[in-house]
């Protein structure tokens, strides 16, 4: 459960229209809502008095209705690479999540949390093994995305390659399953597409679930346009539930026909994100059933060489294992890519950081 609601609204969980509905009613005039929203989020200022064209009456009342969504920095680590930085930021109730900062040729990606743990329990991830918390609100998750923004504006010209001074990518790929916080995942969404703030596109916007079926298919009937990656593993439901927990929830054939279902129902293809583990479920063989099982899909695989964590006794494939299972899905006309590691000396695998720094403080 998210915490105790605060007397004053969070001002990040508020859309531009929520956020003009509040000027108005406080008298003033609704001109006052697009500065105070392009401060908020296109300039990603840090107080109010980083706000000198907004009346100084409109901005002593917003700050007394509603709270600052400010995500202090518990932990900062860069990765030897230079393009990876982690934040393990601290909530109000003293919790923590992970931010990640992905910088690449000519565009920057942020990773985000969309809960504090996780209950699908994949037994490779180091947030699975954390186990569920709460869920965050809408907006604790849009504050994460405002705190990478900020970031790339403190870097010197030096320090950024062309295309990497703004924030044009999403992934709701950290700790937390996504569609387990439907309601304040497309809040925040809204907030984040939003054109006169930070103005991400939809097909900017990746959301990453382990296969819930009931969201998947609710994303489809709303028909909301931003990408899905679906996390699959294994090519059976023996395979996947051996990894996947939630698999027997919702098992594999369920899961398939929901994503049969997403991608009639809205016109677009599924990102698979198959998480290769040495001796697992990296061979031919399996690459086959995989052929086999996304047949007639618009589908695109993930492959990602596993990040190990301490809590899973695996270790990732390598690199002539994952071609191998890459030209065995090309043959049967599935396209597919080996995912770029990055982070790997900075625990940036989802929830590897907080797990690490938890057992720091209880120790």
């Amino acid at each position: 459960m998210p915490p105790e609601s605060p007397q004053k609204p969070d001002l990040f969980s508020l859309t531009r229209e929520e956020l003009r509905r509040h000027v108005v009613a406080w008298g003033f005039s609704p001109v006052h809502t697009e500065t105070l929203w392009h401060y908020l989020y296109y300039a990603c200022v840090f107080s109010w008095n980083d706000m000198p064209d907004l009346p100084r009456k409109v901005r002593d009342r917003a700050e007394a209705e509603f709270t600052w969504g400010r995500l202090p920095v518990a932990v900062e680590t860069e990765s030897s690479d230079g393009f990876t930085r982690k934040y393990l930021l601290e909530l109000d109730d003293r919790r923590r999540i992970e931010t990640v900062l992905m910088r690449y040729t000519g565009r920057v990606t942020a990773c985000i949390s969309s809960q504090v743990g996780c209950a699908m329990g994949c037994v490779f991830c180091a947030t699975g093994q954390m186990g569920y918390v709460r869920h965050l609100t809408a907006g604790e998750i849009v504050a994460q995305v405002r705190h990478v923004q900020q970031q790339l504006q403190l870097l010197s010209p030096t320090q950024q390659a062309p295309g990497q001074g703004r924030l044009r990518n999403v992934v709701l790929m950290g700790m937390g399953e996504p569609l387990h916080n439907y309601e304040s995942v497309m809040q925040a969404v809204d907030i984040l597409r939003d054109p006169n703030g930070l103005s991400l596109g939809a097909r900017k916007i990746t959301l990453s679930t382990v296969g819930v079926v009931p969201g998947i298919i609710r994303l489809a009937d709303e028909n909301r346009p931003i990408h899905l990656a679906v996390s699959l593993h294994g090519a059976t439901q023996e395979e996947r539930a051996a990894l996947v927990p939630a698999a027997r929830r919702w098992p594999l054939d369920e899961l398939i026909g929901a994503c049969r279902y997403f991608t009639e129902r809205t016109g677009r293809r599924i990102f698979f994100e198959w998480t290769l583990i040495e001796g697992k479920n990296d061979t031919p063989g399996t690459a086959a059933r995989v052929g086999s099982l996304l047949k007639g899909i618009p589908a695109q695989v993930n492959l990602i060489p596993l990040n190990p964590t301490s809590g899973y006794n695996g270790g990732p494939s390598a690199l002539a294992a994952a071609k191998r299972f890459q030209a065995v899905l090309r043959e049967h006309g599935l396209p597919s890519t080996v995912r770029q590691r990055r982070g790997i000396d900075i625990d940036a695998g989802c929830g590897q950081l907080a797990v690490t720094r938890q057992a720091v403080r209880t120790s």
